[in-house]
């Protein structure tokens, strides 16, 4: 009671108050139901995704600048579709010299006295180069490995490397072996591809990869290049198989797609990393199918590459 006030009259406050609240219930209910159909608080479910009047985030939105003002780092990016290291998109090999070597020359079989004369290999004297071996029905090696090596080309180009080529069919013969392997060695190459196809009995099949023996004598001295060589003849052998679908050869070494030799000038006397690919044997039916066959040159063209690539950004 108040200073200064009168009482009520009895009964009076009783059902004033009861009729204040059979008005009020119904209205507080209604606009309970109301705010719950339009999304309840804010803080609303238990996944954070934010509730009515605020905004919503979905797996596939950006997330929110970070308060302080700073931008947020930016995850590294890696070429789409190509193997490469972080930071250089689309342009793994940015920086890297290629030497392709495509074995032999279109036009040797004209000069037959030029390229039999011999030359110094290191360990011995060979004949400067030869024609190379042939399909059954005539498609000459030499072929098969400038279009293979211009397939590769354009694919190392793309992802920023600087080719360089031994020789493009623009030549009257050769070069000779040594010369192949300067090629390389002045260009400081970081990797060269000597790229050629066999000429096994019939019946033989695969691809193999050449790799360089340790050798010491005369002009040669592979002791620095033997381990790398023997990197980028791994990741040539793996990408090569599963760009292809050829199995590495059971008719050469141990059957594992890798051989060693330290009677060819082009490895023995080269300074940098350097293998030769034998892409399969010209001379079986099956084999030479795929060898004639401009989608399956593309597909080793691609194994090659990538073979490369993989090597260079190890």
């Amino acid at each position: 009671m108040s200073y200064g006030s009168f009482p009520p009259e009895p009964g009076r406050r009783g059902g004033t108050l009861a009729i204040v609240l059979v008005a009020l219930i119904p209205a507080c209910f209604v606009g309970w139901l109301l705010w719950s159909s339009l999304g309840g608080s804010k803080d609303d479910g238990a996944d954070g995704a934010g509730g009515a009047g605020g905004p919503t985030t979905s797996s596939t939105s950006s997330p929110p600048p970070p308060s302080s003002g700073a931008s947020a780092p930016s995850a590294p990016s890696t070429p789409s579709g190509e193997s490469g290291k972080p930071g250089t998109p689309g342009k793994p090999l940015k920086g890297k010299v290629v030497v392709i070597d495509p074995g032999h020359n279109p036009h040797n079989r004209d000069h037959p006295s030029r390229i039999s004369r011999l030359v110094d290999i290191g360990t011995e004297r060979k004949e400067c180069d030869t024609t190379g071996t042939e399909t059954n029905s005539g498609y000459p090696e030499a072929s098969f490995t400038l279009d293979v090596a211009r397939r590769a080309r354009t694919l190392l180009e793309a992802r920023g490397a600087t080719v360089r080529f031994t020789q493009d069919g623009d030549r009257p013969y050769g070069p000779c072996v040594d010369e192949r392997a300067e090629i390389g060695n002045k260009a400081h190459a970081d990797a060269v591809v000597s790229v050629h196809a066999d000429g096994a009995a019939a019946g033989e099949r695969g691809f193999h990869v050449i790799l360089p023996k340790s050798v010491r004598g005369g002009g040669a001295d592979t002791s620095a290049i033997t381990a790398p060589s023997r990197q980028l003849g791994e990741r040539l052998r793996g990408e090569f198989a599963k760009a292809t679908g050829s199995a590495p050869a059971q008719y050469i070494g141990d059957g594992s797609g890798l051989d060693v030799r330290g009677d060819l000038g082009g490895l023995n006397l080269s300074t940098v990393p350097k293998v030769f690919i034998e892409c399969g044997n010209m001379r079986d039916s099956q084999d030479a199918a795929e060898l004639t066959d401009t989608a399956w040159r593309e597909r080793a063209a691609h194994g090659i590459a990538q073979g490369i690539t993989d090597f260079l950004n190890e």
